[in-house]
């Protein structure tokens, strides 16, 4: 019985997908924009030499670039237009969140609906333009310098170059910005994330081949890509689990009379997730620990402070996974703090009539929000901390390729879901558009 229950909804969920044109379109909308994303990744930037830049960034792949590099889909590695990727909208739009939380006209706007959400993008466009400008002139600056066995990695190093550079990623950066707000409003799913999720995926088949390598040439054993194999997947089980996972609140709303008739006496449920802070902390903690690994590997030879610090703070090593867990967890609750208030949540229901039962609406009720969350986070802070620490040893001890790390397969599989859940809601929107315009024709039929 069960099994024909499926069975009799997957073919629904066929048919319906058959019958929805909207959303074939959308995806396909979606399937090209990537496309268009991953060949921007190829076109070289002008000015340089891609063997010597080739050869710089393997040297380099164990600090920041290597990170941001599997985030661009290795267009950073390659030095395309598209090397900054979308990451300097990311840190904008971080930026005006945290701003958000500490200005009073910030806040005042956010608090306006769709105008003011309409103005703090603006503002966020303006800052991801800004950044990109700062990051593109420093990147312009930064490779004039290098030196690889090959040469230099830049032809003809000067102020043109620079501002070739400057204008030709930060053009890149804007147009992935549009690109992303374009999948968005006639895609599927959040532009923003499918643009690195796209990036990321596009670096998995080289690290799968790099890691069968490894087993063929006897680096590794076959048991332990087995076991990798089967330990994978369970960590994209888990980490499914806890992303799903939520605390339901509930909210009950009182019964009033309008006239004769009665309304209200309804309950619903204020969800809480357990992971509130997504892979912002993670990212935030990985960019801060390989700064210094970074500096130092474009100052190779360095015997000073800072090449010790880097020793000190390389993958795998215990100062590294400490610091790495402790900042995941930092960065969790402060993000947490700044993305949910408990506060202005509890003057909502208050607004609205809700209240939590036994607990009375106001402070009260600000209060035992903030009990549940810490709570929460507490959890989600050891959950993050555990999935990205773990491949932390397994780089470190087996040689595994980076783009096996927490955070990017919290990434793919974050975004995996949101993408099948915007799916499904579409498909759910078609169906109900079917049936109101079959009762709309059996009402006039009457």
């Amino acid at each position: 019985m069960a099994s024909a229950a499926e069975q009799l909804a997957a073919s629904i969920n066929l048919s319906a997908f058959a019958k929805a044109t909207e959303l074939k379109n959308r995806i396909w909308f979606t399937l090209g924009a990537l496309v268009i994303y991953r060949l921007g990744t190829y076109i070289p930037l002008p000015g340089i030499d891609p063997q010597v830049l080739q050869e710089i960034f393997a040297r380099n792949s164990g600090g920041i670039l290597g990170m941001v590099d599997m985030f661009s889909g290795g267009a950073l590695g390659r030095m395309t237009i598209f090397a900054l990727n979308i990451m300097p909208y990311i840190s904008a739009s971080i930026i005006v969140q945290l701003l958000t939380a500490v200005s009073p006209q910030l806040e005042a706007l956010k608090k306006e609906g769709e105008a003011g959400r309409k103005k703090l993008n603006q503002y966020t466009r303006y800052g991801t333009v800004f950044l990109a400008a700062l990051q593109a002139y420093g990147i312009a600056v930064g490779i004039e310098g290098l030196r690889g066995p090959s040469g230099l990695a830049v032809t003809n190093p000067g102020l043109f170059f620079r501002l070739t550079s400057m204008i030709t990623l930060t053009g890149g950066t804007v147009f992935l910005m549009w690109l992303g707000e374009q999948i968005t409003a006639r895609g599927v799913g959040n532009g923003i994330s499918l643009i690195i999720f796209a990036g990321i995926v596009a670096r998995m088949p080289p690290a799968m081949a790099g890691l069968l390598e490894l087993s063929r040439t006897g680096a590794i054993s076959a048991f332990f890509l087995i076991s990798f194999v089967i330990g994978a997947i369970a960590v994209i089980t888990f980490i499914v689990f806890m992303e799903r996972a939520q605390r339901r609140i509930l909210v009950q709303y009182p019964k009033r009379q309008v006239g004769n008739k009665m309304f209200g006496g309804e309950a619903s449920h204020l969800p809480l997730k357990l992971n509130t802070s997504g892979v912002i902390p993670p990212i935030f903690a990985s960019s801060l620990l390989l700064l210094p690994a970074t500096l130092a590997g474009f100052s190779a030879g360095s015997t000073g402070t800072l090449a010790q610090v880097a020793a000190w703070l390389g993958h795998g090593q215990p100062i590294y996974i400490a610091l790495y867990a402790a900042l995941i967890i930092f960065f969790t609750f402060f993000y947490t703090a700044i993305v949910f208030n408990p506060v202005e949540t509890a003057d909502n229901l208050k607004k609205y009539g809700g209240f939590v039962p036994g607990i009375r609406p106001g402070k009260n009720t600000a209060d035992y929000l903030d009990y549940v969350l810490t709570r929460l986070t507490v959890i989600g802070a050891l959950y993050l901390a555990a999935v990205c620490v773990l491949p932390e040893w397994l780089i470190s001890e087996y040689s595994l390729p980076f783009y096996f790390g927490g955070t990017s397969i919290m990434i793919v599989v974050s975004v995996t879901m949101d993408t099948v859940a915007q799916i499904h809601s579409h498909l759910l929107a078609h169906q109900y558009e079917g049936l109101i315009k079959k009762s709309k024709l059996r009402g006039r039929r009457g």
